[in-house]
């Protein structure tokens, strides 16, 4: 027996060795779970295990790169270990099976753009109103129906008379029939259609169980009904199946994560073991401690208790600024100072609960020279030159793909406009072929009769890099796609600041296909296209640069910092007002989970930080502190707010920052109905307006000038105004704002 089992805690080595049948592991935050799994692996191939007969499954493709490369060095026969995301294993899965579903195993992979454009399309083509039915609104109810594992056939039994869900149920069906048109699939379907096959094919999945016959799960606390069942179906014949999660670290709820998977993972799997890994091997005592004791406040969790053998550690410091520049100049200080004795600024994250508040604190780093990473902007493969090539790569793949058709057919401009496209989609349509096709039978329009040569044109540039990409490698395909299509001659006779950006985005592109190549073993166009789909902004994180890392709470997780700024912790932010309102108190438990998780980034320093008052909406509001400040304990604490008369920070009275927050503990509301101006004497002044006098509340019926009567379905504070949401008979819901919308009581 090899030293596998050396290094490791009890808990985690009765981890490691409990083999068979379903497990458990409650993994808290930096208590080491990626080694034990990796060790785990080992150990099941040290034991008699084949390697063909595991199957590890993580959430980003960082995470699993890591695996990977820790399982190598655990064991010589780690690479014949299935390690990989939910959706490449699905991907691997559906590119030989998928088609017993009627698609070619060549098919495209549509990212959110892809989604939004080709729903867009729909919307035009049934005549629905963009401004009522947005695509993004619809693409993230249909995402939420498929992670649901409801179809679009299922979902039109459900609708009988409610016109919004019919809407979204005729677009629905449309966009399935569309997707198999373009042979093409959406990120929500590769999962979805995994399970489709296992569910209507059991010789399939059989197969595919003898093949896994011991199968991992990491981060089970966020996988959502879809997930579920693919793993319910994977293990069920031989159910060796080990999940590995913390149900205090469940954040992706918006995403469709469900927290009853984990919650109940021993009643699903009947005969569960369960082991909880509370050693942390991350932070200090003062940060777990504080951590223990916010997460303890919610009801709908497992009993868990992190403890550590580092130390004490600093007291938490907790400043409370007059106002966000206020703010930012305290962290910008302290960056600095720590960077003058001797830190680096790689040592700091900044995180925060939205995007918006990053704006102030990247101002301030700019002014006083800190370099910063952000994370959460437009992610690389979302920008538009990077999109237009992957466009040309993806029809060159698959000529079926109408979207990306649309996309490239007139990038860079050669003369084929939005009417020649209109005419050539319905021309597609009219003899059920691909747009592609319908290109090469261009004179039998006669109204595109003066666009032949232009059509001819772009057919040659297609089926010249269609014969080119046969042979070349992926760098020389980029290459001549911005070579042959125009493309780099327009940016650079442009000759602005932004078309110098856009080039220099597009030599990282050509630098992520010589990576590519490099680390790949299958370097093939497919396998390309398949690994910037399914890439995450948060897999480009790396340790190696030193610049203070920007990010919001949710794609921290999994990461760790010496240094922590946890910004913007007020009521109406974090938690969010949205989650305040929520009558059920699931909301609420997932903000405080959140405000765990940021804690628990911190290896040796946590700073908190609040302001008196924020520019929000354009205005400025007071607010409160984080109820959440009420839950952590004083001892844990230094507070420290600026005196305005020597403009010097000093310790404040802790005692008094405690009373402010617990007031805005016990001012939240319950319930929706309690929003209305009747009710506004008893409001959190963070959140109501000032200026704004309604006269109605939820249930009151009300008249709008366009749509008609409807009924006050929803009253929400936003900045200096209420946002009304009213369900109207004909058209479903809408939103407005009380000072615009002169919406009138009947």
């Amino acid at each position: 027996m090899s030293n596998l089992l050396n290094n490791l805690n009890p808990a985690q080595k009765e981890a490691v060795k409990t083999t068979e049948g379903p497990l458990l592991l409650l993994a808290g935050a930096g208590s080491g779970k990626t080694g034990v799994l990796t060790k785990r692996i080992a150990y099941l191939i040290e034991n008699g295990v084949r390697p063909f007969n595991i199957m590890a499954i993580t959430f980003t493709n960082k995470a699993a790169g890591e695996m990977k490369q820790r399982v190598a060095a655990a064991t010589p026969y780690g690479n014949d270990v299935w390690i990989s995301t939910f959706h490449s294993s699905c991907v691997r899965i559906l590119r030989r099976e998928i088609n017993i579903l009627g698609y070619e195993t060549h098919f495209s992979i549509y990212d959110a753009d892809d989604s939004q454009r080709l729903i867009k399309d729909i919307l035009k083509k049934l005549n629905i109103n963009e401004k009522n039915f947005s695509p993004k609104s619809i693409a993230n109810e249909i995402s939420s129906l498929k992670n649901n594992l409801i179809s679009a056939a299922s979902y039109k039994k459900t609708v009988e008379n409610d016109y919004r869900m019919k809407t979204i149920s005729n677009v629905y069906t449309k966009y399935q029939s569309y997707l198999k048109q373009n042979n093409a699939l959406d990120f929500d379907d590769l999962i979805f259609k995994t399970v489709q096959i296992f569910m209507q094919y059991p010789d399939i999945l059989e197969k595919y169980q003898e093949r896994f016959k011991y199968i991992l799960i990491d981060e089970y606390q966020d996988t959502n009904a879809c997930q579920y069942s693919l793993i319910r179906l994977l293990s069920a014949k031989y159910k060796n199946i080990c999940v590995v999660g913390d149900d205090d670290q469940s954040i992706y709820g918006f995403r469709g994560a469900d927290i009853r998977n984990i919650l109940n993972f021993e009643k699903d799997f009947t005969g569960a073991a369960i082991i909880k890994l509370e050693q942390n091997y991350r932070s200090t005592e003062t940060i777990l401690k504080a951590a223990n004791n916010v997460i303890k406040n919610n009801i709908g969790r497992k009993s868990k208790t992190l403890w550590t053998d580092k130390g004490k550690g600093e007291k938490i410091k907790f400043y409370r600024a007059n106002n966000d520049l206020d703010e930012t100049l305290f962290i910008a200080d302290e960056i600095k100072k720590a960077v003058e004795n001797g830190g680096k600024y790689s040592d700091f994250a900044i995180l925060y609960r939205n995007n918006s508040l990053s704006r102030t604190i990247e101002d301030r780093l700019v002014k006083n020279a800190i370099p910063y990473r952000l994370f959460g902007g437009v992610p690389f493969y979302s920008r538009k030159e990077i999109k237009d090539v992957l466009g040309y790569m993806k029809l060159l793949y698959n000529p079926y793909d109408n979207t990306n058709i649309q996309r490239i057919i007139n990038v860079p401009k050669r003369g084929i406009g939005a009417s020649t496209l209109d005419k050539l989609t319905a021309f597609a349509d009219e003899n059920n072929i691909s747009l592609y096709e319908s290109l090469f039978r261009i004179e039998e329009i006669t109204e595109l009769k003066t666009r032949t040569k232009k059509i001819n044109e772009f057919i040659n540039i297609i089926e010249e890099l269609k014969e080119f990409s046969k042979t070349s490698s992926i760098y020389d395909l980029i290459n001549e796609i911005l070579s042959k299509t125009g493309y780099i001659n327009e940016l650079q006779a442009e000759g602005t600041e932004e078309a110098n950006g856009r080039i220099e985005n597009l030599n990282e592109l050509l630098s992520k296909a010589i990576e590519f190549e490099n680390i790949s073993e299958e370097p093939s166009l497919s396998s390309f296209l398949e690994e910037v789909a399914l890439v995450a902004d948060i897999d480009n994180y790396s340790e190696d640069s030193d610049t203070v890392v920007l990010m919001t709470i949710h794609s921290s997780k999994g990461l760790e910092f010496p240094t922590v700024f946890l910004i913007g912790f007020e009521e109406g932010i974090f938690p969010s007002y949205r989650s305040t309102l929520d009558p059920s108190p699931s909301a609420v438990e997932e903000e405080r989970r959140l405000c765990y998780v940021a804690i628990t980034r911190a290896k040796e320093k946590l700073y908190i930080t609040c302001a008196k008052s924020r520019l929000q909406n354009g205005q400025y509001n007071s607010n409160l502190p984080s109820r959440f400040f009420d839950e952590l304990p004083m001892e844990l604490l230094e507070t420290y707010s600026l005196d305005t008369q020597t403009n010097k920070k000093h310790l404040s009275d802790f005692q008094e920052v405690k009373i402010i927050s617990g007031a805005a503990k016990t001012s939240s509301f319950k319930h929706h109905a309690e929003y209305s101006t009747k009710g506004a004497e008893n409001y959190n002044n963070t959140l109501a307006p000032k200026n704004v006098k309604i006269d109605f509340e939820i249930g009151d019926k009300i008249k709008q000038l366009k749509y008609g009567v409807g009924t006050v379905i929803d009253i929400m504070p936003a900045g200096a105004d209420f946002e009304i949401t009213v369900e109207f008979p004909s058209t479903g819901k809408k939103k407005f704002m009380a000072a615009l919308s002169k919406l009138q009581k009947i």
